[in-house]
């Protein structure tokens, strides 16, 4: 692995759990924004804030002509109650960061530390555009950033963003061609039927019945519209009707999610949904009416922006370290919505450590990561930097 100064680590480590102890929840992200405006402005830089409510962005321009590239972090934790010993466990009562977006938002402040004192390293020319992401976790952030114009107001060229993994070992770099995660759809299904005697269901149109066949119906979706070969999946995860024995209720309620990987069934599925919803309650005399939400496109990375990744993460960690294995996943993350805009890519940088005990999954009331993972996401970000700045 390339050196890096022996300071970084320390400053890493001190970013991190400070973070850590002070969690917040989407939107909510003042302090932890105030903490990277104050440290970017100490730098010298200047900075936009109140994007998307908490979120900033802080432009470096290395004065010669270039590309511009967008590095983001996200700064958001969970609505989760932090069960861990540790002496910088979460001080907010119900909420933790579960997901390791406190290392992603330490890691860019380490590296506008670095661009401050020593660009010329690995800035060849150009312009890297430092974004302080709220809300990835269900509050599409990423969306409401580029909504605000970003983009086009930095003339960005290509975004890539990192995400320390308990599912890959460290000193392992996590990267794919094509979609990497999937979309994050919600659903709501709301059945109306006619309530009456348990005793005497033919006065009735029982909607928990109607509910049971959809339950089985959505299942199609997948078997019977879907490529097999194709990722995707279905889950009702709630099913709530009634509250007596002998009663037929008038109304259910199915809440669940979707989860695609190609733009193709993304497309698809919710007029599939629909049709199928209706026609199943046509088929029982139920007026049914389905919410249908988006959240997050699948996050497909762009194989030449890949290859920056692969390239960069070779030189600083040697050839052998990277994976495929435990990368692709039916879970979802809103940088997506920066590579439906931009090509880029979205990486994995391996923080699992058994020995260590660092085992535990993301968004588990126990979830931690080696945190000998931050520089080597540090060192591995500046070389994929450096990469695409030389090569394009």
């Amino acid at each position: 692995m390339k050196s890096f100064p022996t300071h970084r680590k320390d400053d890493l480590v001190r970013y991190r759990r400070a973070f850590h102890e002070n969690p917040e929840l989407k939107y909510e992200e003042k302090e932890t924004a105030n903490f990277a405006k104050t440290h970017l402005e100490a730098l010298g830089f200047k900075v936009e804030d109140g994007i998307a409510e908490t979120g900033l962005v802080s432009l470096f321009d290395s004065g010669i002509p270039g590309k511009t590239v967008l590095i983001r972090a996200d700064m958001d934790a969970l609505p989760i109650h932090e069960e861990n010993t540790h002496t910088y466990k979460s001080r907010n009562e119900g909420k933790m960061h579960a997901c390791g977006h406190d290392g992603h938002t330490s890691i860019l402040l380490a590296l506008s530390s670095d661009l401050k004192k020593d660009f010329q390293s690995f800035v060849p020319k150009g312009r890297v555009l430092l974004c302080f992401q709220p809300a990835e976790e269900g509050g599409s952030g990423a969306d409401r950033m580029i909504e605000s114009g970003i983009l086009e107001r930095y003339n960005v060229d290509a975004v890539f963003a990192l995400h320390v993994w308990n599912h890959i070992d460290l000193g392992k770099v996590g990267v794919v061609n094509g979609t990497m995660m999937a979309s994050v759809d919600e659903f709501k299904i709301t059945i109306h039927g006619t309530s009456g005697h348990g005793a005497m269901p033919q006065h009735t149109v029982d909607p928990i019945v109607v509910g049971s066949h959809l339950v089985t119906a959505l299942q199609t979706l997948v078997s019977r519209n879907v490529d097999p070969l194709e990722p995707c999946v279905v889950t009702v995860g709630s099913f709530h009707s009634g509250n007596a024995f002998n009663v037929i209720p008038e109304t259910a309620t199915l809440h669940g999610t979707v989860r695609t990987y190609s733009k193709s069934v993304y497309e698809m599925i919710p007029t599939r949904m629909e049709q199928l919803v209706k026609q199943v309650g046509a088929g029982f005399g139920a007026d049914i009416h389905l919410e249908y939400k988006r959240i997050d496109k699948p996050t497909i990375n762009d194989p030449v922006m890949a290859d920056v990744v692969r390239k960069a993460a070779k030189t600083i960690l040697g050839d052998n370290c990277l994976t495929e294995e435990n990368t692709r996943t039916m879970g979802g993350e809103d940088f997506s919505a920066f590579l439906m805009q931009r090509p880029g890519c979205y990486f994995f940088i391996g923080s699992r450590n058994e020995e260590k005990g660092f085992i535990h999954p993301h968004h588990s009331s126990f979830f931690d990561f080696d945190e000998d993972a931050l520089p080597i996401g540090l060192s591995v970000m500046k070389q994929v930097i450096h990469t695409y700045l030389q090569e394009f």
